[in-house]
């Protein structure tokens, strides 16, 4: 049975409350080894690690502030979320705290505005200087922002222990661009099998062991399950598109995105 790795999945949201359980069994069933859930915020740092308690060596924590969840609290929020991670990385032993695996959602997000653009900023490089400090990868979300996250992470370069530009959608450009950061790895999720997406394409410049599966659940259902709710078990469709890509089995593309999750999140 193929075994794989869902990077990055909301499982805590409201979305799964009814259900949460039967949304895990249906991963596990369909191969999914190891489910990754990034916070958004202050609150969901709390819902992430509860759902991670409810499911010790399956479901692993990531915490951060997500772009657009910055406001004008946004010091505030961090100095709470950063006693979160401090938290869980001093008691992770203890059966209530799981292990934070990674830093995020992070990032950039100018998409729908810019009223918080210098608060964005501010706000990245600050989690960005965490990784650092922890030597806790980055979980990475970046829209029509990336010459802004990029020219951060430049700073930083030699020191961050690595990371995931999440649901990567870009051209061949912005990917060589992207993969300059030799420990990062490109998130791919159920954009790969839309009709009109580019992706196929851009993914001959890219390397598989620089590729990790994700959903982004409950968004972005990949086909044949566009338009429903996403869920981990259906990163499958997104596995059997890589394996067309690039010409592989789907033995060997679990394998290696598997292996790159690995190295990325020590998980």
């Amino acid at each position: 049975m193929l075994s794989f790795i869902d990077t990055h999945c909301h499982l805590d949201g409201e979305e799964f409350a009814a259900d949460r359980d039967e949304v895990v069994a249906r991963a596990r069933e369909a191969g999914v080894s190891k489910i990754l859930i990034p916070a958004i915020d202050l609150n969901s740092c709390q819902s992430v690690l509860d759902v991670c308690h409810q499911h010790p060596g399956y479901c692993y924590p990531m915490l951060g502030l997500h772009p657009e969840e910055v406001r004008a609290d946004w010091r505030q929020q961090l100095e709470r979320i950063w006693e979160c991670i401090n938290t869980s990385l001093t008691y992770h032993h203890s059966p209530l705290t799981s292990r934070v695996i990674a830093i995020g959602e992070v990032g950039l997000d100018f998409y729908w505005s810019r009223e918080f653009e210098q608060e964005q900023l501010k706000a990245f490089e600050e989690q960005v200087r965490w990784s650092v400090e922890t030597r806790l990868p980055l979980m990475i979300h970046c829209r029509k922002a990336q010459n802004e996250m990029v020219a951060i992470l430049k700073k930083y370069a030699s020191d961050l222990p690595g990371g995931v530009f999440h649901c990567f959608t870009g051209n061949e450009i912005e990917a060589r661009e992207l993969l300059q950061f030799d420990r990062f790895v490109l998130g791919i999720g159920g954009v790969l099998t839309f009709k009109k997406s580019n992706l196929p394409q851009t993914l001959a410049v890219v390397p598989l062991n620089r590729i990790v599966l994700e959903t982004d659940a409950p968004y972005m259902a990949p086909v044949p399950h566009r338009g429903q709710r996403n869920e981990p078990a259906f990163v499958l469709e997104v596995l059997r598109k890589l394996a067309e890509v690039y010409g592989a089995s789907e033995e060997e593309v679990a394998r290696q995105t598997t292996e790159n999750a690995q190295r990325v999140f020590n998980c």
